[in-house]
């Protein structure tokens, strides 16, 4: 099922702060007057002089080399149709954001208002010289064909239309591995084709490329079978024209080896699957709804091999697999085009990575225990992070194969290295955990429901299927602030502490809780009363497994948050304290920090402690941690007292957990700089891979540093995370905003799935551990 969108939270989010999503950051330091007058005059002609005595340097002095130009005339655009550039404007910066996170590749999107080829590619060609790369987007059949041919005629750069070939190549790669699978040969498989637009006549070409006979495809458009007898045939389509006498989709079916489908919705049956050849390859595409429903296929052919468009089932065709990567291939080695050989490696790129182990860091997004090559992955993940490093070196290589790449790479691995390192390895942490949290969403309880921007936040991770939201608070007052914001919730859960109609629960919880605090100076009625407090009856929720997680502190001090916590649940079995640690996110991947919240003027041996905690939750990340012990000295360089704790810290931490990459106590900017650790410092464990975790000496440190990089840096962040507790509970800072209360609802439902599965494993363990003791 689509998920729902409020159309006032997608207008918002175009619309608030800076219109748009996209903007223009210099590169270069712009601080002073010398900075200007080396950017602008006079210092500017020196580049432009060696520009015009050679255009090749244009690559060495400015942007063109990493900057494509995303143009469309917004005549295809999405499902909308012939919409207009206008309109068509934030698609095409949405595709700008697309290169950005996948392939660090800067984008300027260019909407034209020109409908006919000619105005359009003289238009194109007029502003080339701005662009290392084009991507056309959203232009109409059968214009978008010669468009395309003409501008990779008459331009010498890198052209492609991706609505054509982006899901060629995508679903190539899927078809050489669906037909390794069901070992049957691409050159005698019958392929029946619904839809022969853009896309279908790019796939089919495609597919030929790879050794499929145009006389074993049966092709359909809006009119029916495209057949010989037919007068309104383009060239293009006369290839793959049948003599059959074949009229119908049903009969064209029936034995038929492989599917394809880039035409609309529900147009194929149960019957028809169930007639196609043995191990039937069925590629429906059509979006949102494909041409034969997923789960209807599967039950129609259990030895089926099935794709979509669609990402909430396996095998999805998403074009995100293939433009990144092959313009940034092209880029690197300053391609004149993007031909058939590199379209070609990236396919077999694509196939071939299908069957390499999946990381562990892939698996956790999508909430799998182990993905492997088989029927039910025959293309990578979308969020798989070695994409980069995989498909942009083999298209790299066939444009130098090819002849066509004036700067060839001869070092590959270096090559892997910059990839790896270009936008960091773990840079997509955030939207992993928030496609783990949505393959098994848990309860979680808001305690502060009566405010705005909870609600939104409620809605969104309801909407997005992250969580199921509680509402805490007065039900008067919250209907009514969310039909004063249009917000909608299915089935919300609201519930009233101080209503009578939960006074049986509450006295339960009360009892409850008196039973944990009856010899810490509370009484019955004290406990009982203290239930009508929102946070301490949102914890016993989820003390008694009623909610998995709860989310409170927007509007509460800190204090007042986790003290009902640590009451309530406690902490897990081991820890000696709680800690609060922040994720940031930055271009050399995340950063994790810590303490941040909790531990005003830890001892050495607890900062020891805090450093262990935050290292088995960097882990929980898949991520391995490398920690840095801050301070404002350098391996002994001070002996002052505050030092000396994060050099003794540290020394506590080895003797717990030798193998954990940890040194200090060391500078924060000295952490990063490789270059004076190793000539000063070549002992340092922090030499050999960057820095990701940093441990400050104390919470006004901590607290600092990380309102800074959030608001004066403008990195993303997420946190406070609660380290240590029991169950989930995580305490917002105050004034958060609706994105970062999200983001911390999925790592509470995170957090939530983590310790199911070790309440469950520790479960499973408990008869032999009975047994043990029984026997002694």
């Amino acid at each position: 099922m689509a998920k729902k969108l409020n159309k006032q939270d997608a207008l918002d989010y175009h619309a608030m702060g800076r219109p748009g999503k996209i903007e223009v950051i210099p590169t270069k330091n712009t601080k002073s007057q010398w900075d200007l007058s080396l950017a602008y005059s006079p210092g500017v002609a020196e580049p432009c002089k060696e520009i015009y005595n050679d255009p090749e340097n244009v690559y060495k002095y400015t942007a063109k080399g990493n900057l494509v130009g995303v143009i469309s005339n917004g005549t295809a655009v999405l499902g909308l149709g012939d919409i207009g550039p206008e309109a068509g404007k934030p698609v095409m910066e949405g595709k700008a954001v697309l290169f950005k996170i996948f392939a660090d590749i800067d984008v300027f999107d260019i909407e034209l208002d020109a409908k006919d080829p000619d105005s359009f590619v003289a238009a194109v060609k007029a502003i080339a010289p701005t662009f290392g790369g084009i991507n056309l987007e959203d232009i109409k059949s059968p214009e978008c064909f010669e468009i395309e041919d003409r501008l990779r005629k008459e331009l010498n750069i890198p052209i492609m239309h991706d609505d054509q070939h982006g899901t060629a190549i995508i679903s190539s790669a899927a078809l050489l591995n669906a037909l390794e699978l069901v070992k049957k040969k691409i050159e005698k498989v019958k392929i029946v084709v619904s839809g022969a637009g853009a896309a279908a006549m790019a796939c089919v070409k495609l597919y030929v490329a790879l050794g499929a006979k145009p006389e074993n495809f049966i092709m359909f458009d809006k009119d029916g079978v495209l057949n010989k007898s037919r007068k309104d045939l383009s060239d293009r389509h006369k290839q793959f024209a049948t003599s059959s006498k074949i009229a119908t989709l049903a009969e064209a079916l029936k034995g038929a080896d492989v599917f394809l489908g880039l035409s609309v919705g529900n147009i194929v049956t149960a019957e028809m699957i169930k007639s196609m050849a043995k191990n039937p390859i069925v590629f429906a595409m059509a979006n949102p709804d494909p041409e034969i429903a997923y789960d209807t296929a599967i039950a129609a052919r259990p030895d089926i091999i099935m794709a979509t468009g669609r990402s909430d089932y396996p095998n999805q065709v998403n074009n995100v697999l293939g433009f990144p990567y092959i313009f940034r291939g092209a880029l690197d080695v300053r391609a004149t085009t993007i031909n058939e050989e590199m379209k070609l490696a990236a396919v077999h790129a694509l196939a071939e990575m299908a069957k390499s182990p999946v990381p562990d860091i892939v698996n956790l997004a999508y909430n799998e225990k182990n993905l492997f090559f088989g029927p039910r992955y025959i293309i990578p993940k979308p969020l798989d992070p070695r994409l980069l490093s995989t498909v942009a070196p083999a298209v790299a290589k066939a444009a130098m194969d090819s002849g066509v790449a004036h700067r060839p790479i001869t070092d590959w691995e270096a090559y892997k290295h910059e990839l790896n390192h270009r936008l960091g390895l773990d840079n997509q942490l955030f939207r992993m955990i928030g496609n783990k949290a949505r393959r098994d969403p848990r309860k979680v309880v808001f305690a502060e429901a009566d405010n705005l921007k909870v609600l939104k936040a409620a809605q969104v991770v309801n909407d997005e299927g992250i969580a199921f939201p509680i509402l805490l608070g007065n039900e008067a007052r919250i209907r009514q602030l969310m039909e004063e914001h249009a917000i909608e919730i299915d089935d919300v859960v609201i519930i009233d502490p101080k209503s009578e109609q939960v006074k049986e629960m509450r006295h339960r919880f009360g009892d409850l809780f008196f039973k944990k605090r009856q010899r810490k100076g509370l009484n019955l009625y004290e406990a009982r009363k203290i239930m009508r407090e929102r946070n301490y009856f949102g914890c016993m929720m989820v003390e008694t497994g009623e909610a998995d997680a709860l989310i409170s502190g927007l509007t509460r001090k800190y204090p007042d948050t986790i003290r009902p916590a640590l009451q309530v649940i406690g902490m897990e079995d081991g820890a000696k304290r709680v800690a609060g640690m922040y994720i940031i996110q930055t271009k050399r991947g995340p950063l994790f920090l810590a303490d941040t919240t909790v531990n005003f003027n830890p001892t050495a041996e607890e900062v020891a402690d805090i450093t262990l905690m935050v290292a088995k939750e960097v882990r929980n990340f898949n991520i391995t941690p490398r920690i840095a012990m801050l301070s404002y000295s350098n391996f002994g360089s001070s002996q002052t007292p505050e030092a000396q704790l994060m050099s003794k810290a540290r020394e506590i931490v080895k003797l717990r957990e030798p193998s954990l990459i940890v040194d200090g106590e060391i500078q924060a900017a000295m952490a990063f700089n490789k270059e004076i650790l190793k000539d000063n410092y070549p002992f340092t464990e922090l030499l050999q891979e960057e820095v990701n975790t940093l441990i400050f000496p104390n919470l006004a440190a901590g607290n600092i540093a990380y309102n800074l990089l959030q608001e004066v840096a403008g990195f993303d962040a997420i946190g406070p995370i609660l380290l240590g507790m029991k169950k989930p509970v995580h305490i917002l800072q105050l004034g958060s905003t609706v994105r970062q209360i999200v983001n911390m609802v999925n790592i509470a439902v995170v957090d939530a799935q983590e310790k199911c599965c070790k309440a469950k494993v520790e479960a499973a363990l408990e008869p032999a551990k009975d047994k043990k003791k029984k026997k002694k």
